[in-house]
Protein backbone atom coordinates (compact mmCIF):
# COMPACT_ATOMS: atom_id res chain seq x y z
CA UNK A 1 0.00 0.00 0.00
CA UNK A 2 1.09 3.64 -1.07
CA UNK A 3 2.37 5.67 2.58
CA UNK A 4 3.05 9.02 2.10
CA UNK A 5 4.80 10.80 5.48
CA UNK A 6 3.83 14.58 6.50
CA UNK A 7 6.00 15.92 8.73
CA UNK A 8 4.70 17.86 11.64
CA UNK A 9 6.62 20.39 13.88
CA UNK A 10 6.40 21.50 17.19
CA UNK A 11 8.07 23.60 19.63
CA UNK A 12 10.06 22.69 22.90
CA UNK A 13 11.43 24.24 26.15
CA UNK A 14 14.85 23.90 24.53
CA UNK A 15 14.09 25.88 21.47
CA UNK A 16 14.73 23.01 19.33
CA UNK A 17 11.95 21.68 17.14
CA UNK A 18 11.08 17.73 17.01
CA UNK A 19 10.20 16.50 13.77
CA UNK A 20 7.17 13.92 13.81
CA UNK A 21 6.32 11.65 11.15
CA UNK A 22 2.44 11.16 10.44
CA UNK A 23 1.10 8.58 8.11
CA UNK A 24 -1.16 9.84 5.33
CA UNK A 25 -4.64 8.62 4.84
CA UNK A 26 -4.04 4.72 3.68
CA UNK A 27 -6.10 3.42 1.09
CA UNK A 28 -8.67 0.46 1.34
CA UNK A 29 -7.50 -2.97 -0.22
CA UNK A 30 -9.94 -1.98 -2.66
CA UNK A 31 -9.09 1.22 -3.57
CA UNK A 32 -5.58 0.27 -3.89
CA UNK A 33 -6.55 -2.34 -6.52
CA UNK A 34 -8.29 0.01 -8.66
CA UNK A 35 -5.41 2.27 -8.20
CA UNK A 36 -3.23 -0.78 -9.36
CA UNK A 37 -5.51 -1.56 -12.30
CA UNK A 38 -6.02 1.93 -13.76
CA UNK A 39 -2.29 2.60 -13.80
CA UNK A 40 -1.80 -1.03 -15.71
CA UNK A 41 -4.57 -0.73 -17.86
CA UNK A 42 -6.07 2.97 -18.17
CA UNK A 43 -9.17 3.59 -18.51
CA UNK A 44 -10.31 3.79 -22.23
CA UNK A 45 -7.43 1.64 -23.86
CA UNK A 46 -9.28 0.39 -26.64
CA UNK A 47 -10.45 3.76 -27.84
CA UNK A 48 -7.66 4.42 -30.14
CA UNK A 49 -8.48 0.70 -32.36
CA UNK A 50 -12.19 1.60 -32.87
CA UNK A 51 -12.89 1.71 -36.70
CA UNK A 52 -16.25 3.96 -36.20
CA UNK A 53 -15.16 7.17 -35.03
CA UNK A 54 -16.66 9.59 -33.69
CA UNK A 55 -18.75 6.79 -32.03
CA UNK A 56 -21.90 7.65 -33.49
CA UNK A 57 -23.67 4.75 -31.92
CA UNK A 58 -23.10 6.64 -28.25
CA UNK A 59 -24.12 9.99 -29.92
CA UNK A 60 -27.77 8.53 -30.95
CA UNK A 61 -28.51 7.60 -27.35
CA UNK A 62 -28.93 11.18 -25.97
CA UNK A 63 -28.63 9.87 -22.06
CA UNK A 64 -27.01 7.08 -22.67
CA UNK A 65 -27.40 6.27 -18.55
CA UNK A 66 -26.43 9.73 -17.72
CA UNK A 67 -28.66 12.10 -15.98
CA UNK A 68 -29.39 15.45 -17.58
CA UNK A 69 -27.88 18.53 -15.94
CA UNK A 70 -30.48 20.63 -13.90
CA UNK A 71 -30.52 24.06 -12.41
CA UNK A 72 -32.03 25.26 -9.89
CA UNK A 73 -31.95 29.30 -9.17
CA UNK A 74 -33.69 30.69 -6.11
CA UNK A 75 -35.30 33.95 -6.69
CA UNK A 76 -37.07 36.55 -4.16
CA UNK A 77 -40.40 35.08 -4.57
CA UNK A 78 -40.14 32.15 -6.74
CA UNK A 79 -37.37 29.05 -7.56
CA UNK A 80 -36.69 28.59 -11.03
CA UNK A 81 -35.59 25.01 -12.36
CA UNK A 82 -33.97 24.35 -15.78
CA UNK A 83 -32.94 21.14 -17.45
CA UNK A 84 -31.38 19.97 -20.47
CA UNK A 85 -33.20 17.20 -21.84
CA UNK A 86 -32.05 17.07 -25.77
CA UNK A 87 -33.93 14.62 -27.66
CA UNK A 88 -36.54 14.33 -25.42
CA UNK A 89 -40.36 15.02 -26.95
CA UNK A 90 -42.22 16.95 -24.70
CA UNK A 91 -44.79 14.11 -24.46
CA UNK A 92 -42.19 12.07 -23.33
CA UNK A 93 -41.51 13.85 -20.21
CA UNK A 94 -43.14 13.67 -16.67
CA UNK A 95 -42.55 15.88 -13.81
CA UNK A 96 -44.22 15.83 -10.40
CA UNK A 97 -43.66 18.39 -7.67
CA UNK A 98 -43.84 18.17 -4.01
CA UNK A 99 -43.42 21.12 -1.55
CA UNK A 100 -40.01 21.06 -1.80
CA UNK A 101 -38.53 18.30 -4.54
CA UNK A 102 -38.89 18.38 -8.39
CA UNK A 103 -38.80 14.72 -9.86
CA UNK A 104 -38.20 14.82 -14.12
CA UNK A 105 -38.75 11.72 -15.63
CA UNK A 106 -38.10 10.98 -19.57
CA UNK A 107 -37.44 8.52 -21.71
CA UNK A 108 -36.18 8.51 -25.33
CA UNK A 109 -36.55 6.28 -28.06
CA UNK A 110 -34.17 6.05 -31.74
CA UNK A 111 -34.93 3.50 -34.25
CA UNK A 112 -32.20 3.82 -37.50
CA UNK A 113 -33.00 1.47 -40.59
CA UNK A 114 -31.30 0.59 -43.57
CA UNK A 115 -31.60 -1.18 -46.87
CA UNK A 116 -29.33 -1.87 -49.54
CA UNK A 117 -30.23 -5.15 -51.72
CA UNK A 118 -30.03 -8.23 -49.86
CA UNK A 119 -28.50 -6.13 -46.85
CA UNK A 120 -30.99 -5.29 -43.84
CA UNK A 121 -30.08 -3.19 -40.93
CA UNK A 122 -32.25 -2.43 -37.73
CA UNK A 123 -30.96 -0.73 -34.20
CA UNK A 124 -33.61 0.30 -31.73
CA UNK A 125 -32.53 2.26 -28.86
CA UNK A 126 -34.46 3.53 -25.66
CA UNK A 127 -33.56 5.28 -22.75
CA UNK A 128 -34.77 6.82 -19.74
CA UNK A 129 -34.00 8.66 -17.01
CA UNK A 130 -35.11 10.06 -13.77
CA UNK A 131 -33.94 12.83 -11.42
CA UNK A 132 -35.28 14.46 -8.62
CA UNK A 133 -34.24 17.78 -7.30
CA UNK A 134 -34.48 19.06 -4.05
CA UNK A 135 -35.81 22.43 -3.71
CA UNK A 136 -34.38 25.38 -1.47
CA UNK A 137 -37.84 26.62 -0.29
CA UNK A 138 -41.01 25.49 -0.25
CA UNK A 139 -42.98 25.80 -3.27
CA UNK A 140 -47.10 26.48 -4.19
CA UNK A 141 -47.67 23.18 -6.27
CA UNK A 142 -50.95 24.25 -7.52
CA UNK A 143 -49.56 27.64 -9.37
CA UNK A 144 -46.41 26.14 -10.81
CA UNK A 145 -45.60 26.38 -14.57
CA UNK A 146 -43.84 24.40 -17.31
CA UNK A 147 -42.30 25.66 -20.11
CA UNK A 148 -40.12 23.51 -23.03
CA UNK A 149 -38.32 24.68 -25.87
CA UNK A 150 -35.44 23.89 -27.93
CA UNK A 151 -34.64 20.67 -25.37
CA UNK A 152 -34.64 22.67 -22.34
CA UNK A 153 -37.37 22.52 -19.49
CA UNK A 154 -38.30 24.80 -17.68
CA UNK A 155 -39.98 25.21 -14.18
CA UNK A 156 -41.42 28.34 -12.54
CA UNK A 157 -42.51 27.54 -9.28
CA UNK A 158 -43.58 29.99 -6.67
CA UNK A 159 -42.69 30.38 -3.09
CA UNK A 160 -45.14 29.78 -0.18
CA UNK A 161 -43.54 32.53 1.97
CA UNK A 162 -40.84 34.67 1.89
CA UNK A 163 -37.19 33.93 3.52
CA UNK A 164 -37.04 37.01 6.18
CA UNK A 165 -33.97 37.66 6.50
CA UNK A 166 -33.15 39.40 9.90
CA UNK A 167 -29.97 40.28 12.35
CA UNK A 168 -29.74 38.47 15.89
CA UNK A 169 -28.04 40.26 17.93
CA UNK A 170 -24.63 38.17 20.07
CA UNK A 171 -25.24 38.23 23.58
Amino acid sequence: MAKHTKKQTRGSKTGKEIQEARPARTLSPFEEMDRMFENFIPRGWMRPFRTEWPAWGELAAPFGGRMPKVDVIDRDDEVVVRAEVPGVEKEDLDISVSDNSVTIKGKTRHEEKEEKGDYYRCEISQDSFARTVALPDYVDTQAAKAGFKDGVLELTLPKIEKAKRRSIKID
